[in-house]
C-alpha cells in the first residue's frame, strides 16, 4: 500500500452485479453507509452523487463528488470531496473482478490532501466496510 492510498481489498461470495448495486442504487448504498445516510446517485460518466450520513459520534456529514467511469459491474472511479472542505477532492476506484465462489472487490481511495485526511479516511472506511460487508454476506 502507497502511503497515500487506502486500499481495501474483499472478497464477497455473491456476483459482481450484487456488489456493484451496493455503491450505484441509492437504497443499498443507504443500507451500509453511516447512520441514517441519504443517497442521491446519477451513476454515469459526469454524473453526481451526494451522501448525507451521520459517523458514529453522531456528527452530521455530507460528501459528493462526480463519476469519471462507470463499467457496469466491474469499474467505477469517481472524485469525492466532503462539503465542508470542497477544495479537498480525493479520488475513488472501484473494481470488481469474478472469482471462484464470488467476487474480488479492490477499493483504491488515493490523491489526498494531506497525510491526516488519508489516515482519517482509512479509518472511516474500515467502519464502513464493515458493514458493507455483513450486507453482502447476507444470503
Amino acid at each position: 500500500m502507497q502511503a497515500n492510498e487506502v486500499r481495501i481489498i474483499r472478497h464477497y461470495p455473491t456476483s459482481a452485479e450484487r456488489v456493484w448495486a451496493a455503491w450505484t442504487e441509492p437504497q443499498a448504498l443507504s443500507r451500509w453507509f453511516g447512520v441514517d445516510a441519504q443517497a442521491e446517485l446519477d451513476v454515469r460518466p459526469g454524473g453526481r452523487f451526494r451522501i448525507r450520513f451521520h459517523s458514529p459520534d453522531g456528527n452530521a456529514n455530507e460528501v459528493g463528488g462526480e463519476y469519471q467511469e462507470v463499467t457496469p459491474p466491474s469499474k467505477l472511479v469517481f472524485s469525492w470531496a466532503f462539503h465542508t472542505t470542497p477544495e479537498r477532492i480525493s479520488r475513488i476506484s472501484i473494481t470488481l473482478q469474478p472469482v471462484a465462489g464470488g467476487t474480488e472487490l479492490t477499493f483504491v481511495h488515493d490523491h489526498f490532501f494531506d497525510q491526516q485526511a488519508r489516515d482519517n479516511h482509512e479509518r472511516g472506511w474500515m467502519l464502513f466496510f464493515t458493514k458493507l460487508d455483513q450486507l453482502l454476506q447476507e444470503t
